[in-house]
C-alpha cells in the first residue's frame, strides 16, 4: 500500500523543523553573545527579584529580537524556497 503525502504536508513539517531548529540554534547565539557584552555567564532569570529591572528587560528584549527574527528569516527563506519548487514543477 502506497501512501500519498501531500506537497503542502511535507511543506508544513520542513517549516516546523527548520524553525524548531532555526529557535535553538538563535536561543545559542543569544545566550552567548549576552555572555560576550555583559560578562555574566548566564542571562538573568527575569522572574528573580534581585535581578534589576532593566537587566531583566534587556534579557527580554535581546532574546525576543533574536528568536523573532531568527524565526521570520527562516518562515521567509522556506516560503521562498517552496514557490520556488512549485514554479519549477509547473514549468
Amino acid at each position: 500500500m502506497v501512501v500519498m503525502i501531500s506537497d503542502k504536508l511535507l511543506w508544513k513539517v520542513y517549516a516546523a523543523a527548520a524553525g524548531a531548529l532555526t529557535t535553538f540554534v538563535a536561543q545559542k547565539v543569544v545566550t552567548g553573545v549576552w555572555t560576550i557584552v555583559t560578562g555574566d555567564e548566564t542571562p538573568p532569570e527575569s522572574s528573580d527579584p534581585d535581578v534589576p529591572a532593566f537587566k531583566a528587560f534587556s534579557w527580554a528584549l535581546a532574546s525576543g529580537i533574536g528568536i523573532a527574527g531568527s524565526q521570520l528569516l527562516i518562515n521567509r527563506a522556506v516560503r521562498s524556497h517552496q514557490l520556488r519548487a512549485h514554479t519549477q514543477s509547473t514549468q
